[in-house]
Order: C-alpha cells, then structure tokens, then sequence
C-alpha cells in the first residue's frame, strides 16, 4: 500500500475548536489566532472554528450569509466555494460552519471551508450545542 503525505501546512493545522460568537467577539484577534475565555480563568488559542448558528440574512450575490447564536451574530464568508454550503443559504435553517477567522470586532468574521444543513434535528442540536462548546474547552484547558 502507498501512504500519501500531506502537505506540511496540513499537517500543522489544529483541528477546529467549538466557539460561540460571543468568545470571539470578546477575544483579540492577532497573527490569525484568537484568544478566547473558556470559563474559570482559562483561555483558548483557535484559528479554525466550528460554529453553528440560525441563518438570519443570506447574501449567494456577496457570498456571505448571517448567522446568529445564543450569543450573538457573526458573518460567514466564501459559502459560494464551500461543497454543500449553498443548500445553507435559506434564512431559518440551523447550520454547522466550520473555517478560518478573519476578524473578531465588531462583530466576528469567518471564511467557510466546511458547512453542513442541521435543520432536521435543529431542536437537538440548538440545545446541545453550548454544552458541546464548554465541554470541549474544559478538555483543551
């Protein structure tokens, strides 16, 4: 069997961290990494992101769409490129984005490498995902 390398920038990559737009709006972006509170003091350096939110605004012609958490609104950009992000596009549905931080302030600012649809089990999902978000951060601490 052959065994394929990666590319070294791949293999450097931190997978995605959990975050509510909140943390980011709260943390100082800086070299493309973020610093965000994870609850009792303790901080969280992530420049790939995994959130989900509402859509509020979708925008295919600006390739952006708007996106809404429990704690906030954050942008998404580049969800033209993304396979399977058009079907995210419709406002209401409940989405998993997953990408690179652009920019924290005024308002958070990410550019999509993965999106998927949540909208069937949305009540699930909008429920756990708090919990999934502090669970997470209580490990990477």
């Amino acid at each position: 069997m052959f065994k394929t390398e990666k590319p070294a920038e791949e293999r450097k990559r931190p997978p995605p961290v959990k975050v509510l737009s909140g943390q980011l709006r709260d943390g100082a972006l800086r070299a493309g990494e973020c610093v965000v509170r994870a609850g009792r003091g303790r901080s969280v350096p992530v420049s790939l992101v995994w959130m989900q939110g509402t859509v509020l605004e979708a925008q295919p012609d600006r390739n952006t769409v708007l996106l809404m958490d429990e704690t906030g609104t954050f942008a998404v950009q580049g969800v033209n490129n993304v396979p399977q992000g058009k079907s995210c596009l419709s406002q209401g549905k409940y989405v998993m984005v997953m990408g690179v931080i652009q920019a924290t302030s005024p308002e958070p600012v990410i550019c999509a490498v993965k999106m998927a649809d949540l909208s069937e089990c949305a009540a699930v999902h909008r429920r756990m995902w708090k919990l999934e978000v502090e669970d997470l951060q209580q490990l990477l601490t």
